[in-house]
C-alpha cells in the first residue's frame, strides 16, 4: 500500500511543471493575441485606406512639415553623413501670360466721334498722340463643310472611244464620306483626350450632323490600319534611344473572343526622347505577361525606367537591359502609409517623404543642366542624402510589421534599392518614370468615362487584330 502511494506521488506533476506548462501556455495566448491585433491593425488600414480613396483627394503634395523632419538629432544614424544643405525652391509669382505672336490678330480701332475731337476749352481740333492697346483671347467653334470633289470628265467627240477624267488625291478611307480632317479631329479627341465616340456623336448632332458612333468606330478602325507603318517606324526609333521608359494600365474590353467581359486587359506604352521631341507607342495586350515585355524590347540593350513589376526583369535579363527604380512609385507607398496616421501625427512615413523630396529638390536644380554637370550634382548632393536614406532604411525595417502599409512601403524600398539609386550614375537617367506615366494617364481618366477606351464606343463584335490597331492611335 505504501508502494502504491509512492507511485503515485511520482506520477503527479511537480509544482515546477505545473508552472512550465501554465508559462507556456500563456506565451501560446500573448502569441495569439499578438497576432489577433497584429490583424485587427491590417483591417483599420484596411478600412482607412478605403475611405480615404473614397472621400479624401488624390493629391500627393507633402506638407512643408516633413521636410524639417529629419533635423531631429536622435531619428538619425550615429554613422549616417551630415545632411546636405538643399537650396529651398523660391515659387515666383507669375503674370498673366503673354499671348502666342504667330496667333493671327484681328484689330478693331475705336475712334472718338468728330464732335468729340475739338477741346472743351478753346474749340482746338486735337491731335492724335497715341493709342491704348490690349489683347483678348478668343476662339472660333469648330465649324463643319463640306468638300465637293468635282472631277471634269472629257470625251473625244469624233470617235466617241476615248474619256479622260481629272485624277483625284488619295483619300484615307477611299469612297468613304469622311475628310482626313474630320478624321484627325475625332481620333485626336477619342485617344489624346479621353471623349468617347458617343459624346462626339452627340457634339456633332449639336453641329447639324447625324453620325452613328459605330461609323465613327469604324472610322479609327481604318485609320488604324493606315498608320500601322507609322507606328512601327515610331517603335524602331523608341528601341534606337540609350534610355527608354514603360508603363502599363489596365482597360476593360467588353467584347473580346475568349474572355469574359468582367476580365482585365492592358494597355502598355513605351517610350523615349526629351521633352518636346518625345516619342510614344500604345500597345494593347489581354494579358500583363512577361511575354508582353519580352517581345516589345527584343534588340534594345540599353537602359529603361520602368516600376517594380516583376513582369520586367525576363525581359531586362534576356536582353541585358539596366534597369532604374522608378522613385515616384516608392513615394507613393509612404505617402500611401502617411495618409493612415492619426490626424495631426507624423511618423516614420513622413521621414521617408521628407527625404525623397530632398531628392527632388537636387532634381529641380539639375533640370535644365547637361548631363555631365547634372550627374555632378547628384554625386555631391543627392548621393549623401540616399546614404543617409538606407541608413534609415537598413534600421527601421526590421522594427515594422511587413504586413501594414509602412512595411510594404520599406520592403519595396529594400527590393528596389539598387534600380532606385542607379539614376546617380549618368545625368541621363530619370530619376522616375513620370514622363511615360502622364502619357497614358489618358486611358485611366477614359475608364471614368467606359471601361473600355474603344469596345464601349462600339456595341458590336469586332475582330481581335482591328481591335488591336485602333489602341496605336493614341
Amino acid at each position: 500500500m505504501l508502494s502504491a502511494a509512492r507511485n503515485t506521488l511520482s506520477d503527479s506533476p511537480s509544482e515546477a511543471d505545473r508552472i512550465a506548462a501554465l508559462q507556456a501556455r500563456i506565451s501560446e495566448q500573448e502569441t495569439q493575441l499578438q497576432a489577433r491585433a497584429e490583424r485587427i491593425r491590417q483591417l483599420e488600414e484596411i478600412i482607412r485606406t478605403f475611405q480615404r480613396k473614397t472621400f479624401a483627394g488624390t493629391s500627393e503634395q507633402a506638407s512643408a512639415a516633413q521636410l524639417g523632419l529629419f533635423n531631429e538629432a536622435e531619428e538619425i544614424e550615429a554613422t549616417a553623413p551630415p545632411e546636405v544643405p538643399v537650396t529651398p525652391h523660391a515659387r515666383q509669382r507669375r503674370g498673366r501670360p503673354a499671348l502666342p505672336p504667330e496667333l493671327p490678330r484681328e484689330e478693331i480701332v475705336y475712334d472718338l466721334p468728330d464732335a468729340d475731337k475739338v477741346c472743351p476749352h478753346d474749340g482746338t481740333a486735337l491731335e492724335l498722340i497715341g493709342q491704348d492697346t490690349s489683347e483678348q483671347l478668343d476662339i472660333i467653334p469648330a465649324q463643319v463643310k463640306v468638300i465637293r470633289h468635282v472631277r471634269m470628265k472629257y470625251a473625244c467627240p469624233c470617235c466617241q472611244q476615248h474619256v479622260a477624267i481629272a485624277a483625284k488625291p488619295a483619300q484615307p478611307l477611299g469612297k468613304s464620306m469622311a475628310a482626313p480632317g474630320l478624321l484627325a479631329y475625332i481620333a485626336t479627341a477619342k485617344y489624346a483626350d479621353a471623349l468617347p465616340l458617343y459624346r462626339q456623336a452627340e457634339q456633332l448632332k449639336r453641329l447639324g450632323i447625324e453620325l452613328d458612333r459605330t461609323t465613327l468606330a469604324h472610322w479609327m478602325i481604318q485609320s488604324g490600319q493606315l498608320v500601322q507603318p507609322l507606328i512601327n517606324r515610331l517603335s524602331e526609333l523608341i528601341l534606337e534611344q540609350p534610355v527608354i521608359g514603360m508603363d502599363e494600365t489596365t482597360v476593360q474590353v467588353l467584347k473580346e473572343p475568349d474572355k469574359t467581359p468582367q476580365s482585365t486587359s492592358y494597355m502598355w506604352v513605351m517610350g523615349a526622347g526629351p521633352p518636346g521631341q518625345r516619342l510614344r507607342v500604345f500597345h494593347y495586350e489581354p494579358t500583363r505577361s512577361g511575354r508582353v515585355p519580352m517581345e516589345r524590347l527584343d534588340g534594345f540593350a540599353g537602359v529603361m525606367m520602368v516600376d517594380g513589376y516583376s513582369g520586367y526583369g525576363a525581359a531586362c535579363q534576356a536582353h541585358g537591359i539596366t534597369r532604374l527604380g522608378c522613385w515616384t512609385h516608392a513615394r507613393r507607398k509612404f505617402f500611401e502609409a502617411a495618409k493612415l496616421q492619426p490626424k495631426g501625427k507624423t511618423g516614420r512615413p513622413d521621414q521617408a517623404l521628407a527625404l525623397i523630396g530632398k531628392l527632388y529638390r537636387v532634381e529641380q536644380e539639375a533640370r535644365d543642366m547637361e548631363p555631365d554637370a547634372c550627374r555632378a550634382l547628384r554625386q555631391q548632393q543627392s548621393r549623401p542624402i540616399l546614404d543617409q536614406f538606407q541608413a534609415w532604411l537598413t534600421k527601421t525595417a526590421p522594427q515594422v510589421p511587413p504586413k501594414t502599409k509602412l512595411g510594404q512601403a520599406l520592403h519595396y524600398l529594400q527590393a528596389q534599392w539598387p534600380a532606385l539609386v542607379r539614376y546617380l550614375d549618368d545625368g541621363r537617367y530619370p530619376i522616375d518614370n513620370n514622363a511615360i506615366e502622364n502619357a497614358i494617364r489618358p486611358f485611366a481618366i477614359g475608364r471614368n468615362y467606359a471601361q473600355c477606351p474603344v469596345m464601349r464606343s462600339t456595341g458590336s463584335r469586332l475582330p481581335h487584330s482591328s481591335m488591336n490597331r485602333r489602341f496605336h492611335l493614341t
